[in-house]
């Protein structure tokens, strides 16, 4: 009887302590994304089938990247987020900031699929990973414009006086289209007087802070034409509004969603899994159809419609795209914000 009493309490503890680690691992993981269409399409296209293959339920923190950050940073010491979208140049802060975990690509399977640029490394750390690619290329209203047009220059023709739109530096994009249109005009990094004295030229009707304030000023009449996000413009066209983007013949500026892993997040295993999922060539394809995403993942198998509405443009690739050193946009933002605020901004 002993023995015996020995062996249901001995049984007894074994099961206590399965119990205690099972209820020690969380399950459930908290992702920081964006809000709106974007924020249900990483739900739709990611989080539901990662949550149906593991059973982890995913709960999300909704932010612009630099909302994120910040709270990654208060949250340094105890965070509560485990993976994190933010766009590219806050990425590079995230890092810098000293929030983010390493991604070991070698322990998730569908790492195979990443292409090569968009594993962003710090020395040896993988830091951050590609969710998908989009730009900031020509919007314009097909009623006013009826015909297609084919350069920047566009932006300064008298016809469209007053009814013009491009992204303060208050956006993401604001910096790295200056960036952009000082390359474009032939000017060197170190001096963009001619750029700025270009931009003096512009009659704007709105230099806007978000691609929710762009989309609105398309969406009233307000503008008819102006830089504005690819992921932006065909939501308006997808809504049946007479609104057109093209890929002009300079290029476009480009950037991509990434997903990163936080520095001492409550489900690091969990978290990681969540990373393998969104890097498979379904999820890829889910948010190329739903929200035009260039795919930063191989294999991916997309309709004619889908891909022509990809940010490189019907004809183009992932090649086309012209991707700025964030580090140097970054290392120049605050001096090319003054001298904005001093010679557009008034």
């Amino acid at each position: 009887m002993k023995y015996l009493t020995l062996l249901v309490s001995a049984s007894a503890t074994a099961l206590l302590s399965a119990a205690s680690s099972a209820s020690a691992q969380p399950l459930s993981i908290t992702v920081a994304w964006y809000g709106g269409n974007w924020g249900e399409a990483f739900q739709s296209c990611v989080a539901t089938p990662f949550t149906e293959k593991t059973g982890i339920a995913v709960v999300a923190d909704i932010g612009t990247s630099t909302t994120t950050l910040a709270k990654l940073q208060q949250q340094a010491s105890a965070p509560t987020i485990d993976v994190a979208y933010m766009d590219g140049g806050i990425s590079e802060l995230a890092e810098e900031a000293g929030v983010l975990a390493a991604i070991d690509l070698e322990k998730l399977p569908n790492a195979a699929n990443l292409v090569d640029a968009a594993a962003y490394r710090n020395g040896d750390k993988v830091f951050a990973i590609g969710g998908g690619y989009y730009s900031l290329g020509l919007t314009y209203n097909t009623d006013e414009i009826t015909e297609a047009p084919t350069s920047w220059d566009a932006l300064w023709d008298e016809d469209y006086a007053g009814a013009v739109t491009i992204p303060s530096p208050s956006n993401s994009a604001g910096i790295p289209f200056i960036f952009f249109l000082n390359q474009m005009l032939g000017g060197t990094p170190d001096d963009m007087t001619a750029t700025f004295e270009r931009l003096k030229e512009l009659d704007a009707g709105l230099f806007f802070d978000s691609s929710g304030a762009a989309s609105n000023a398309f969406q009233s009449g307000e503008v008819i034409i102006g830089a504005h996000f690819s992921v932006g413009a065909w939501a308006l066209t997808d809504s049946g509004l007479p609104i057109g983007f093209v890929v002009p013949s300079e290029g476009v500026w480009a950037t991509d969603a990434r997903l990163h892993l936080i520095e001492g997040g409550p489900n690091p295993d969990g978290a990681a899994q969540f990373l393998d999922m969104a890097m498979s060539p379904e999820a890829a394809a889910c948010l190329a159809k739903d929200l035009y995403l260039g795919p930063a993942v191989s294999g991916v198998e997309l309709t004619s419609e889908v891909a022509r509405k990809l940010p490189w443009g019907e004809t183009g690739s992932a090649d086309d795209l012209l991707l700025f050193n964030w580090n140097e946009v970054n290392a120049r933002r605050a001096e090319l914000t003054d001298t904005w605020n001093r010679e557009i901004a008034r």
